[in-house]
C-alpha cells in the first residue's frame, strides 16, 4: 500500500481508502470488515452525516474508535433529511455547517475530523460564507482540513479561486473521464489533491450487468471490459487508471464484504503497465461535461 499527502494538509492517506456509505447497519460485522481493512493497510475512511440518517458515522466512529489516532475519517455536511422521510433538502449555509460539525463529531467519537467537505455545491450557493465556517472550524480545531464532494467544473473553479481546500472528492474513471477535460491538471496545479470515487464504474468494468452508462452503450461496455479481462485483473486496471494521475491522491472504493476487501487488496499487488493502460485508455471516446461547464 502506497500513502499520498491529501494537498498541503498533514493528512497522508493510503492510495485505496474505504468508502463507508454501504456499511452493514450491523456493528458487529462493520467492526470485523473495518479492523480487516486497517489491518490491510487503508487508513483513510470516508463518510457523511446523509448515510442512513448519520447511523453510518455512529458505526464508523465506534468502528475506529480503538485506533483513532492511527487514522482519517473523512465525514460530509450540507444535506438535511426531510421530517417525513421522503428525502433531503440542501442546505449549505454558515449556520448549518457549523452546527452539524458538532452533531457529527459525536456521532464519530471523536474530538476531530480529519477531513470535512461539503457535500455536494452549486454556482448559486453562497460560497464565501461556506469557506468562513470551514475555515472557523479549522481555526477551532474541530477538522483538520476541508474539501468539497463535486463533479462541477464550474463550482469547483470558484473553490479553487477563493478557497484553501485541499481536496474535491469526484467521479472519476475509464468509464467517466469528464474530469480530465477541466478539473485534474486544475487541481493538481493548485496541490489539490482529487479523491475518487465511482472508480469502478458501479461494478460494470468488473462483472455487474451491463446497461447504458453516461452516454455508452452496452457494445462499448463490452467491449472495454472484455479487454481488460485479456489484459489481465480488471481491478487492478480500474484502480491503476486514476491512480496514475499526479493529482490523485486516493481511490476512494465502497466495499461491502470481506471478500470484495481481499480482491481490492490483492489487486494493488498485481503489476499493470502503462501500456496497458494506454491501450484502455483508447478502446472508449472520452466523455465530457454537457452541463455546469
Amino acid at each position: 500500500m502506497d500513502y499520498n499527502t491529501v494537498g498541503t494538509s498533514e493528512l497522508n492517506v493510503s492510495e485505496v481508502s474505504f468508502g463507508c456509505m454501504s456499511l452493514d447497519p450491523r456493528q458487529e460485522t462493520a467492526n470485523t470488515l473495518l479492523r480487516q481493512a486497517y489491518d490491510a493497510g487503508i487508513n483513510f475512511f470516508d463518510t457523511a452525516d446523509l448515510y442512513d440518517r448519520g447511523r453510518n458515522e455512529e458505526i464508523v466512529g465506534q468502528a475506529l474508535a480503538p485506533v483513532r489516532s492511527n487514522v482519517y475519517i473523512a465525514t460530509k455536511v450540507g444535506n438535511v433529511w426531510k421530517e417525513d422521510g421522503s428525502g433531503w433538502d440542501w442546505k449549505p449555509t454558515k449556520e448549518h455547517i457549523l452546527s452539524a460539525v458538532d452533531e457529527s463529531l459525536k456521532r464519530l467519537q471523536t474530538d476531530y475530523i480529519d477531513l470535512y467537505q461539503l457535500h455536494g455545491g452549486t454556482i448559486d450557493d453562497p460560497i464565501d460564507d461556506i469557506i468562513e465556517a470551514f475555515e472557523l472550524l479549522k481555526a477551532e480545531g474541530k477538522i483538520r482540513a476541508y474539501g468539497i464532494s463535486s463533479i462541477r467544473p464550474n463550482v469547483i473553479r470558484q473553490y479553487v479561486d477563493r478557497s484553501n481546500i485541499d481536496s474535491v472528492m469526484m467521479q472519476y474513471s475509464l468509464l467517466d473521464r469528464r474530469p480530465e477535460e477541466f478539473c485534474l491538471n486544475l487541481l493538481k496545479e493548485h496541490h489539490i489533491s482529487v479523491l475518487c470515487r465511482g472508480t469502478l464504474g458501479k461494478g460494470l468494468l468488473i462483472g455487474k450487468k451491463l446497461k447504458e452508462y453516461l452516454g455508452y452503450n452496452i457494445w462499448q461496455l463490452r467491449k472495454l471490459r472484455v479487454s481488460m479481462k485479456e489484459l489481465g485483473n480488471p481491478i487492478a486496471q480500474a484502480l491503476r487508471f486514476v491512480l496514475q494521475h499526479p493529482a490523485v491522491a486516493s481511490a476512494v472504493t465502497g466495499v461491502r464484504t470481506a471478500q470484495q476487501l481481499n480482491e481490492i487488496i490483492h489487486s494493488l499487488e498485481v503489476p499493470v503497465s502503462k501500456q496497458h493502460l494506454q491501450i484502455l485508455s483508447e478502446i472508449l471516446t472520452p466523455n465530457y461535461y454537457q452541463k455546469h461547464r
